[in-house]
């Protein structure tokens, strides 16, 4: 179970104004901005379920995945992932986390995929018996038999997150983060991905956490949505709500928009 209760975070961002004088008045006296990017922040999510997390670009959805992945700590506030602090317990935490991030990359550029399967099996000492066995399931329901053996530099966009997020699953975790797992993928690659995800959701009860832009994603995978605007939570409900109120179509744009101007962001 996922646990945030009244979790505030403020970033302290250094300003100047534009100039060789403002650049030099600056090594003496620095002005610094406050901006809120969490503002009492609570919700819970049960073990197992498929939680959809979205809100325009700034409204502190990868600041609470940060936050949950004990990355960040928190101003104030109370949180627990299955029942441990995430930045207070670090290492038990990680052993039963997974992450995976659209834009960034956990597999090393220039050696072989399966080279970084198995030292991720070492960092998170997988047993060898439970590293292969999650390897081949992986293997197969990924269709990466053809890829472990290719440079991560050498794969395509849509093969290089199938390997995320095999790599993300290896030491079998209880909670999953995918931030933009699907961004900038065709649409059978899009389809192979959403399909896993589902599976490993039935197989093995992971919970899931997705935060994306698209909410064709959100559509198909999730029952549950929370909508984040400005630092605050705007609305916690079924898919079935939020589509009714984006008019029974998530899958434009301009539908989207029209939801988010419905909660002033």
């Amino acid at each position: 179970m996922i646990e945030m209760k009244g979790v505030n975070k403020t970033y302290r961002v250094r300003r100047r104004e534009a100039g060789l004088g403002n650049a030099v008045k600056s090594l003496f006296s620095r002005a610094y901005t406050e901006i809120p990017a969490l503002r009492d922040m609570t919700f819970t999510i049960p073990d197992g379920q498929i939680v959809g997390y979205i809100g325009p670009n700034g409204a502190g959805k990868s600041t609470t995945v940060k936050i949950l992945s004990g990355i960040l700590r928190p101003d104030s506030g109370t949180c627990l992932a299955d029942g441990l602090v995430p930045w207070e317990d670090r290492k038990r935490h990680v052993a039963r986390l997974g992450v995976v991030f659209g834009q960034r990359s956990q597999l090393w550029w220039d050696v072989p995929v399966i080279d970084s399967f198995e030292l991720l099996r070492d960092i998170y000492r997988v047993p060898e018996a439970r590293y292969r066995e999650n390897l081949d399931r992986l293997t197969e329901l990924l269709d990466l038999a053809d890829l472990l053996k290719t440079p991560a530099r050498m794969l395509s966009l849509g093969q290089r997150m199938r390997c995320e997020i095999a790599s993300a699953l290896l030491h079998s975790p209880r909670l999953l983060f995918l931030d933009e797992p699907t961004i900038g993928l065709d649409a059978v690659s899009k389809l192979k991905v959403r399909e896993f995800i589902l599976e490993q959701n039935r197989q093995c009860g992971t919970t899931v956490i997705l935060t994306t832009h698209d909410m064709q994603d959100v559509d198909a995978l999730c029952s549950r949505v929370l909508l984040i605007g400005k630092g605050r939570l705007l609305l916690d409900g079924s898919t079935a709500e939020i589509r009714a109120m984006a008019g029974d179509n998530l899958s434009t744009e301009e539908s989207v928009a029209d939801l988010y101007r419905r909660f002033g962001i």
